[in-house]
């Protein structure tokens, strides 16, 4: 059976988006960037603040009630009701390890019938010292040795895949080329 990696935040969910809107605009009103706007992921530079500035207000968006809160996307849980069974599935993201246990519990609650495990890189922040096992996804997949696909929004993740030799699917998102709809990136794999 083949094994698909799903990416969390922006595949499953649309997390930049739902930050955007729901935190980054009511906290800076002054702001005249659309979503579509987010050419580059981290978008710290389209909105002209530092990386730390950026990154500390996804944070506290992710440690909020509201992350739990994010509806998944529905092209792709209609996608898992109809095509779900035919796969295996991990979750692997890249989060703060502050944020990777309400991360979790955001995917077995709704993913948890075909998505049975999770797995993450830590982000990198300032002020943590862990110990670095892998330095991306694909460092990652190369050790873990039972992925076939991993469907990703950040082409670094599917291109660092590649090296390992499991083929990669983009998720359309401001910050990429793919231009094809979640569904049809989706169904290139029924």
């Amino acid at each position: 059976m083949i094994t698909i990696a799903w990416d969390i935040d922006d595949v499953l969910n649309d997390l930049m988006r739902c930050w955007f809107w729901e935190k980054w605009l009511p906290d800076h009103q002054e702001c005249r960037k659309s979503y579509e706007d987010l050419k580059e992921n981290p978008p710290h530079r389209i909105l002209g603040v530092s990386l730390n500035e950026y990154l500390q207000s996804l944070d506290e968006y992710r440690l909020s009630e509201r992350y739990g809160k994010i509806k998944p996307v529905k092209e792709v849980l209609d996608w898992f009701s109809s095509y779900g069974k035919r796969f295996r599935h991990i979750a692997l993201t890249a989060v703060p390890i502050t944020a990777s246990p309400i991360s979790a519990q955001w995917v077995i609650k709704n993913f948890g019938m075909w998505i049975r495990t999770f797995h993450f890189v830590p982000s990198k922040r300032s002020l943590e010292d862990i110990p670095e096992y892998d330095k991306d996804k694909g460092d990652f997949l190369k050790w873990f040795g039972r992925v076939d696909i991993l469907i990703d929004d950040n082409p670094e993740n599917i291109k660092s895949a590649a090296q390992s030799g499991i083929k990669g699917l983009l998720i359309p998102k401001p910050w990429n080329t793919e231009n094809r709809s979640p569904l049809e990136v989706l169904n290139t794999l029924l």
